[in-house]
């Protein structure tokens, strides 16, 4: 026995050698040398000296940036609430939806995956923009509306103005909850379709209403999905790039922009890395905090 398991563990340490390779020399070693950048400065066009300054750092923490960052804290921190909110019931939905039923809802809410993210947005901003459906469909209404106000004498609604509904923060929030809404029902799916369905009939039983039963039953025993589908919802909605660029206007961009114009723009690596680093440390806490509030909901379950 102990030879066989002496022979797996070779096994395991063979299947293993490939992906760790590939995930040291082209995930950590690229991520290394972008944390060495952060400490360095420009010399020439081209040429970076690690010179182990604290400058860029210093320079991220500006008003201007620092402000940049609380934006971006916020459109993602709105764009996650908006992800439970809808998600959510859409989740409950499908875990009390007929058997044969679910795989096809399942499927309808995979289905955005199986379309780049790029035509996906152009498909958004042809919704969206001046001339869009949106606005085709409020101009046909508000010119049947203005026809039957005048049919029956009162005085036309006057000319139509389309919505602005592009170019601005509106737009980019509507975008990233398009984007990442499956990445918050899939996680609830997955935790509400394992819920004990006996522990919603005694709360029905013992006289506790639909609504008292989902916040009080249901809600609580769908924390871990909640918190998995809030840390894989925040953290991409914190570092988007794609959406805020194409769909958001001037006032509208966020730090992922910002960095991106360090490195193609301004020809300024090591002050883009040390924004970029700086998103990444925000990401390791905010998964610290989830990790903490885990344990401490597990500490008072034990308890």
């Amino acid at each position: 026995m102990e030879q066989s398991w002496r022979q797996a563990k070779g096994m395991f340490a063979a299947m293993l050698s490939a992906p760790l390779v590939w995930l040291v020399f082209f995930f950590f070693v690229p991520l290394g040398i972008v944390w060495l950048y952060s400490f360095g400065q420009n010399e020439g066009l081209v040429d970076i000296a690690f010179t182990g300054t604290w400058a860029n750092y210093a320079k991220a923490l500006e008003p201007l940036y620092l402000g940049i960052f609380a934006k971006s804290l916020w459109i993602a921190a709105l764009t996650t609430f908006l992800c439970v909110v809808i998600g959510f019931p859409v989740a409950l939905a499908i875990t009390f939806a007929p058997e044969k039923w679910k795989p096809w809802f399942l499927l309808l809410i995979m289905l955005p995956f199986w379309t780049n993210l790029l035509i996906r947005t152009y498909a958004l901003i042809a919704v969206l923009r001046t001339e869009g459906y949106v606005n085709q469909t409020y101009h046909f209404l508000w010119n049947n509306a203005s026809g039957f106000m005048t049919v029956i004498g009162l005085a036309p609604l006057g000319e139509f103005q389309p919505m602005e509904l592009l170019y601005n923060n509106f737009a980019v929030i509507l975008g990233l909850v398009y984007v990442h809404l499956p990445f918050m029902i899939l996680p609830l799916y997955s935790t509400l379709d394992r819920l004990d369905r006996s522990l919603l009939e005694a709360s029905l039983d013992l006289g506790a209403g639909h609504i008292r039963t989902l916040f009080s039953i249901v809600v609580p025993l769908a924390g871990a999905g909640i918190a998995s589908g809030v840390l894989i919802t925040f953290i991409p909605a914190l570092g988007a790039y794609l959406t805020p660029d194409l769909l958001g206007g001037t006032d509208s961009q966020m730090i992922a922009n910002v960095i991106e114009s360090q490195f193609k723009r301004a020809n300024n690596w090591p002050f883009g890395a040390a924004l970029a680093f700086l998103l990444v440390y925000l990401t390791f806490i905010g998964i610290a905090i989830q990790g903490f509030l885990n344990n401490s909901a597990k500490k008072r379950g034990m308890g």
